[in-house]
Order: structure tokens, then sequence, then C-alpha cells
């Protein structure tokens, strides 16, 4: 009998270890949320650039800092990321037995809460600066802004030769390690959880109650307030705790939405509708009239009015209808993400380069 019921203990442990399907999911909804927030961000800042432009041109480093505290918030108190926690997972210590394991309302071992929450936050981060350098060398190279001989040009060639190869390396690791957890050679669905050191498990029933019993006596504690620094800490950790716990309250009801904003604003999807829903070219709107009077713009046509010559290499921003030289248009969208103008948010695509007849 004790045998058998060593068995059935030994099978319930591996039995903890959630199916592809789950982490999968719970992969996906991070990635949903991040360009439908981007989406969001950009519509305020083309509705008023002055006061919501800062929101475009910094959403990457707003994202991120924003997403550290929300990981570090359920990392700290669930033993699991947003999306994991979520979908009812937690990260245990990898080779741990269960008896030593820590309960989910612990959270994380330092070490492995400081791991787990760098390869949440800052690696997707240097990931996407990466896919924007790439994508700007590329441009570069497109429309040769440096002279052929340039040590620069030789190496950012060799950059983008190089990085296709290298990203594909690396989703390729993705899927290899993937392959192997459907297989069940690996612990792991993805090597990351690996150099962190933890693995997923489902939340059982005495880690639901242990987090809910937390949060009911963190709610009901008040403890004196002494100092002026003890009150910022804990105003900031009051604020934390109600924005995660908003965000998860909200994405419990608001994830289907989020990932038909994902599916709706995908190039595909967006092809299709115009496909569907083409239209002649209406009149320019009245703010793109032409304005002698506004100080920004030079007197006569031809000039750019950012160099304050005679325009060469003329090009338009689609976003404004303005024209500017290339060279002069290219560096400013480049750095400010905004028409020079009208400040509206611009990206280096949106620049159309314009020929006349003599040319």
């Amino acid at each position: 009998m004790a045998e058998h019921g060593a068995h059935i203990t030994t099978a319930s442990v591996a039995d903890d270890q959630p199916s592809i399907f789950e982490v999968v999911a719970q992969d996906s909804l991070m990635t949903a949320v991040r360009p439908a927030l981007q989406h969001v961000v950009k519509v305020l800042a083309e509705s008023n650039p002055a006061h919501y432009g800062f929101l475009w041109r910094w959403f990457d480093e707003i994202f991120t800092l924003l997403d550290f505290l929300l990981q570090q918030h359920y990392l700290s108190r669930t033993s699991a990321s947003f999306s994991e926690h979520f979908y009812g997972l937690k990260r245990i210590v990898a080779g741990s037995s269960p008896h030593l394991q820590r309960p989910a309302s612990a959270g994380l071992p330092k070490e492995h809460l400081w791991k787990s929450a760098m390869f949440l936050v800052l690696l997707p981060y240097l990931k996407v600066k990466l896919e924007k350098l790439a994508s700007s060398l590329r441009e570069e190279d497109e429309y040769s802004i440096h002279p052929p001989s340039s040590r620069w040009k030789r190496f950012y060639r060799a950059f983008l030769a190089a990085y296709p190869f290298v990203n594909m390396a690396w989703e390729g690791w993705f899927l290899t390690q993937q392959l192997r957890y459907i297989l069940g050679k690996a612990e792991h669905h993805s090597p990351l959880l690996k150099l962190a050191g933890v693995r997923l498990a489902r939340l059982t029933a005495q880690d639901m109650q242990a987090i809910k019993q937390r949060l009911v006596e963190a709610s009901a504690m008040q403890e004196p307030v002494r100092s002026v620094g003890e009150k910022i800490k804990s105003a900031l950790k009051k604020a934390v705790g109600g924005v995660a716990l908003s965000l998860s309250t909200g994405l419990s009801v608001g994830v289907f939405f989020l990932q038909f904003l994902d599916w709706w604003y995908s190039s595909e999807n967006q092809e299709a509708i115009k496909s569907l829903t083409a239209l002649p070219t209406p009149p320019p709107p009245v703010h793109l009239d032409y304005n002698s009077d506004s100080p920004l713009l030079p007197k006569m046509k031809t000039v750019c009015p950012l160099c304050r010559k005679t325009r060469v290499n003329d090009t338009v921003l689609a976003t404004s209808g303005y024209v500017f030289c290339y060279r002069c248009v290219f560096n400013y969208v480049r750095s400010h993400q905004a028409c020079p103008i009208t400040g509206y948010p611009t990206e280096v695509q949106h620049l159309i380069k314009l020929y006349s007849p003599e040319n």
C-alpha cells in the first residue's frame, strides 16, 4: 500500500506540468497587449501632438518601465509573471524537490526573481530596439545616405547581412525547445526559463487560497507610518498594487478585445480592408494649406523649411503634405519621429520622393 501511495504522489507531481497550449497562450497574451497599447498611444499622439507626442516618441521606454513594475509585482507575490498568473501557472525553482518548494504566495527567491524579470522585460526591449535599428539601417542603405566608401556603411551592410540568420537561429532555438517540450524531452518550453533556473507548473488549490489570503491580509493591515520615506514607499506599493490589480481584473474581461485589436491592426488584415474599401483620394484638409505668415515656413515655396535653402531631392511627408530636402527631413524624422511643421507622429516610411518632368 505504501509503494502504491508513493506512485500516486509521484504521478501527481508530474501532472502539474502545463500543456503546450497553456504555455503558448500565456506567451501570446503580452505579445497582444503591446501593439494594442501602441495603437492607443498613436491615436492620442495624432489627435494632440503637443500633449501626447512624447508618449509616442518614448513608447518603448515607458512600456518597458510599466511592464517591469507589473512583472516584479507578480513575481514577488505570486511566483509568476502577469500572463502566467492569468492562466493559473507559477514558476518554481528547477530541480527542487516537491517538499522543499516555496509556496507561490511567498514569491520567487531574489536570484531567480531578478533573472526572470530581466528575461521578461529587458530582453524583449533590446529585441525591439535591435529590430528598429535593422529597419533604419536597411532604409539608409536603400537610399544611400552614407558614401559607398565609408567604413560605417561596410559595417552596417555586414550587420544587415548577418541579422536575418541570427534572428532565424534565435527563433529556431525557441521552436526546437517547444518541440522537445511537446515530446516530453524537456521540462521547459522556452530556453529563457532554463536560463532563469525555473520551470512552469500549475497553481494548486492551496496556492490560490494562500494568494487570496495574502491579498486580504495586505488590505486589512494598516501599520502606522512614521517617516516621510515610509509614507512614500507605502504609497508607491499601494499604487503599483492597485495598477496590477486593475490590470488583472480588466484584462480578464478585455483579453479577447486585445486579441481582436492585434488581429484588426495586423498588416494582412489592413491590406484586405484597403482592397475592400478603396475610395478616391479625399482633398487635403484645411490645416495643410500653405500659410505664408507661418514663421516655420519660408516665403518662397522652393525653399526647404529646415535648411532654408533651395530644395534638393524634393521629398514630401505623407502625414502632413509639406515638402523638404530629402536629407534634411530624413535626419529630422529619424531623430524626432514627427513632422517638423505640424508635429504629427511620422516615421521614415512616410517619406515620398517627388520627381519633376525636368528630372
